[in-house]
């Protein structure tokens, strides 16, 4: 069976190092240049983006229109994760920014699993 695959676009290493050694049932690219997370998109061909929202030369709200704007990517579901927006903030139960659901950071692997798999149908 084909492990499901994640692009994770975090400015932060050691964060995105750390998904993926905690969730080895994925294939997981890193990608710590939002700069670059256009063209690894692309090539990798991601199942489920996860976004940091807050970081250098380009914010993932930007970065999340872009992946939208593509006819090749705007399929992929996009979950934010950003230490920004505390879950509480946020009314309601659908814990959205800009439309797209979002995680805040520090997350619980059983948080983050659960939201995968809500997000990848399995």
């Amino acid at each position: 069976m084909t492990k499901k695959k994640i692009l994770v676009v975090d400015d932060e290493p050691g964060f995105t190092r750390l998904l993926k050694l905690t969730m080895p049932r994925y294939e997981i690219k890193e990608e710590n240049d939002a700069r670059q997370a256009m063209d690894t998109a692309k090539q990798f061909r991601p199942d489920l983006i996860l976004l940091d929202v807050i970081m250098p030369w380009l914010d993932g709200g930007d970065l999340a229109s872009s992946f939208r704007s593509d006819w090749s990517l705007r399929h992929i579901p996009i979950v934010f994760l950003t230490a920004i927006v505390k879950t509480g903030e946020i009314g309601g139960s659908e814990r959205q920014i800009g439309g797209f659901p979002f995680l805040a950071k520090p997350v619980s692997t059983d948080s983050l699993t659960r939201c995968i798999e809500e997000h990848l149908g399995v």
